[in-house]
């Protein structure tokens, strides 16, 4: 299994890897060294990205391994570069907490404006690779119709969570390069203060963190829901779950958008999720009632 998944794309699955060791080297940070930066211990944030990137690189990579031919060949280059995109963008982060500083946002000195836009490029061109490989993927005939349109819709859901982060590098009031710091992950606030255990998430002010982290996670999430459904599973279903993962993804960076924290919703946030939980469920009873009628036909005699 492990041999399998290193075949998928090799430069991806071994910048996985390099995120797997990552991993418990910024959770041992967090016990050993007692820095904080913007309120939060200063090896968190790499602990969060190295466990991201395991899940998305190994994801990606795994959609790379199901194109063939030309389509393939395009997104392995595209892949790699997304490896090396990560790479880059996880050594900034780091070398920036060695240094005692923030790598997001920025600009106290030259290096640091110098890092924090050189991150900025490396994002843009991991969203451009990945709308690439999920256009050809739309374009590729799949033998799952369910599996083909979760994947699909997964790439495009994160291709939305990636987007939050480039809201997040918008000025905001009273912010300038010259004040040294120039965009933000909380709105109606600044950065730092009270936050959720785990997550990091504020929970005094709206956070884009959460409709970036929901977004992207959608080709981890999306893909484990089809795969339990089982043989239930169908196009119908596919798009009902990724159309009711989608709103929820809008809905959490609408509820930040809002300054409005995840944990203290108002009526008008509750009423919308209601509704795209009513709306989700009727989609599910209305594709399983269809994968069962489809059933019921094949058994009927000739």
């Amino acid at each position: 299994m492990l041999k399998t998944a290193y075949q998928w794309h090799r430069p991806l699955m071994l910048f996985t890897l390099s995120m797997v060791v990552l991993t418990p080297i910024a959770a041992f940070g967090m016990l050993l060294d007692d820095r904080l930066l913007v309120d939060s211990p200063i090896w968190f944030k790499p602990f969060k990205f190295a466990v991201s990137f395991v899940l998305y690189s190994a994801s990606l990579a795994w959609f790379i391994s199901m194109l063939e031919g030309r389509a393939h060949r395009i997104a392995w280059w595209l892949g790699t570069v997304s490896a090396l995109v990560g790479l880059g963008e996880m050594a900034v982060i780091v070398g920036q907490v060695v240094r005692g500083k923030r790598s997001h946002f920025n600009f106290e000195t030259p290096l640091d404006t110098a890092l924090f836009s050189a991150m900025g490029i490396m994002v843009v061109i991991l969203w451009a690779a990945n709308l690439v490989i999920a256009v050809m993927l739309f374009r590729k005939r799949f033998d799952n119709p369910a599996k083909a349109w979760t994947i699909r819709f997964s790439l495009v859901i994160a291709l939305v969570g990636m987007a939050v982060g480039f809201v997040m590098t918008q000025p905001r009031a009273g912010q300038s390069p010259e004040k040294g710091v120039l965009g933000s992950h909380s709105i109606g606030g600044p950065d730092g203060g009270s936050y959720m255990p785990l997550t990091g998430w504020s929970t005094v002010h709206g956070d884009l963190r959460i409709g970036h982290f929901v977004g992207m996670h959608a080709l981890q999430i999306l893909p484990l829901l089809i795969a339990l459904a089982g043989r239930r599973a169908n196009a119908r279903l596919a798009w009902v779950i990724s159309g009711g993962y989608l709103g929820a993804t809008l809905l959490v960076i609408w509820q930040a958008l809002r300054g409005q924290p995840l944990i203290k919703p108002d009526a008008l946030t509750l009423t919308v999720a209601a509704a795209i939980a009513v709306a989700t469920a009727l989609g599910v009873v209305w594709a399983r009632q269809s994968r069962t009628t489809t059933i019921e036909k094949e058994l009927v005699p000739a």
